[in-house]
């Protein structure tokens, strides 16, 4: 199973893979990808945390805005997929890191077949009310650092509240790197997807694009296979 990660720079992406990896890899056979414009700072970040062998972490340099590799023209992330299933087949689970971008930012189900959208309590708590593709549609939501609400004026139960309010269902998890059941917590919910997907009875969800809208001049657009709903025809 293909798990996407995608959300805001600083939000905490690769500390949750890392957690995903010290909590799952005992169990799993696992590997990352992960995905930064210039740079491979992130798979270094991972591999000297040790929580892979370090050659099932791999690095994909988009060199454009993060969503593009991940929603337009997703064929890097999946050459480097490929050469990690090919290397180590089988593997249970590769998890593909995005590159920081919006809240706009969905992976295309060609390359995911579930994805988590991450937000922080320090990117401010109106944030999960401001919606958007991510935090309305993936499979699942987390809110994260949570232990850090009281230093920046956040109430972060309130900010769980608006995001499940905005999910229609779907799951939110208010996240710590200090607190074992929240982590536990996420560890079951890849399990719980991951059995689903085995099953047969998880079924790849497209969090995008855009919702339609009608702009000043009255033009409506619904920027089908658009990813991030900037090009206008």
């Amino acid at each position: 199973m293909r798990l996407g990660v995608a959300g805001p720079v600083g939000t905490g992406k690769s500390t949750l893979i890392a957690t995903l990896c010290r909590e799952l890899a005992d169990e799993l056979s696992m590997a990352v990808v992960t995905n930064d414009i210039y740079t491979d700072e992130d798979a270094r970040l991972l591999r000297a945390a040790g929580v892979l062998p370090i050659e099932r972490i791999h690095a994909v340099e988009t060199g454009a805005c993060p969503h593009t590799a991940i929603r337009d023209d997703v064929t890097p992330n999946l050459l480097a997929v490929e050469d990690l299933e090919a290397e180590f087949a089988p593997l249970d689970l590769v998890v593909v890191e995005s590159g920081g971008d919006n809240l706009t930012a969905t992976f295309s189900p060609a390359l995911a077949d579930a994805q988590i959208f991450c937000l922080d309590v320090a990117g401010g708590g109106d944030v999960a009310r401001k919606g958007g593709p991510g935090i309305e549609r993936a499979d699942l939501l987390v809110v994260n650092k949570t232990d850090l609400a009281p230093h920046v004026g956040v109430d972060a139960e309130r900010m769980v509240a608006d995001a499940s309010a905005s999910r229609g269902g779907l799951p939110v998890l208010a996240l710590s790197q200090h607190d074992d059941v929240s982590i536990k917590a996420l560890a079951g919910w890849v399990h719980q997807v991951l059995a689903d997907y085995r099953a047969g009875s998880h079924v790849p969800r497209d969090p995008g694009p855009m919702a339609p809208h009608t702009h000043a001049d009255g033009t409506t657009h619904t920027h089908e296979g658009d990813g991030d709903g900037h090009e206008h025809g």
